[in-house]
């Protein structure tokens, strides 16, 4: 979708942090944007935020996790702006502990809104996206914790590796109709996230305990420095992407050695038990 202005885009979790870093970079290149969110203060702080520019923007509350919610933020959408052609699956938790510590509420509350947000995401609009023929993209907010495992962090590694082969087959699926798609896997980014437990409803374990308790080391990844990016940054990266059809969208260059052992390792894998088969006259 190299031609973006007049576009319409949806993007969840959008009045803070990554999405609301989004819906600056989509306004600034012309398109108009639903941002969808399920905390109160942000959306009137992201509606303040766009309040003195042309910029034609809505804010809706909405519940990713909840599909009528969902359906409601859908048709606010269109009949603000008619059509829908770039969807963010954006909103997420996390949260972290040791796998042993992991209650039945952690995985539910983590997995609804990481997976299941963005399966609803897809499922509200991908319709309408082929419906009207102009062709359209999807964006699906994992991690680069959806690229190796990470001690820790089990159930947010678990809901984000989902997210990525979802996308994987989105791409070759929705091909034939110009639908393109991307998968966005930040490392460290300065937003909100650490505090998930802000938005954990009381059937998921609640707000008491937080959501991202400190580990004992050095914030370091193959022996350098993580670097921490401002949304700003992620924001222009996807308007980059989502123009020129770049699927992965890796933004943390310390988290490519890891990758780079975790294909190797897998590729070795295949030698080992070949070996094994060819020993063992199997």
């Amino acid at each position: 979708m190299k031609d973006v202005a007049g576009k319409v885009a949806f993007v969840t979790g959008g009045a803070s942090g990554l999405g609301l870093a989004m819906a600056h970079a989509f306004t600034g290149a012309g398109m108009k944007v639903a941002i969808a969110d399920i905390e109160d203060t942000a959306l009137e702080a992201a509606k303040l935020a766009f309040s003195d520019s042309n910029a034609e923007v809505i804010t809706i509350k909405t519940d990713v996790t909840d599909r009528e919610s969902m359906a409601q933020a859908r048709q606010k959408t269109l009949d603000a702006f008619g059509k829908v052609h770039v969807v963010c699956n954006n909103a997420g938790v996390a949260l972290n502990g040791n796998i042993a510590d992991m209650t039945y509420s952690d995985w539910d509350w983590v997995m609804k809104v990481n997976l299941d947000g963005v399966i609803n995401g897809i499922v509200t609009f991908i319709n309408d996206i082929k419906s009207h023929g102009e062709g359209g993209h999807f964006v699906n907010t994992a991690s680069i914790a959806g690229q190796y495992g990470m001690p820790g962090l089990s159930a947010y590694c678990a809901s984000k590796f989902a997210v990525v082969g979802i996308s994987e087959t989105m791409r070759i699926d929705l091909a034939d109709d110009n639908i393109g798609v991307s998968v966005l896997c930040p490392g460290i980014v300065s937003t909100g996230i650490g505090s998930s437990e802000r938005n954990r409803p009381d059937e998921f374990g609640g707000t008491e305990s937080p959501a991202m308790t400190p580990r004992d080391g050095s914030a370091t990844v193959a022996g350098q420095e993580m670097d921490v990016m401002e949304p700003a940054v992620i924001g222009d990266i996807v308007l980059c992407g989502i123009q020129n059809n770049e699927f992965y969208l890796l933004t943390h260059k310390e988290f490519r050695r890891p990758l780079e052992n975790r294909a190797q390792e897998i590729a070795n894998a295949f030698d080992t038990w070949e070996e094994y088969r060819k020993s063992h006259g199997t």
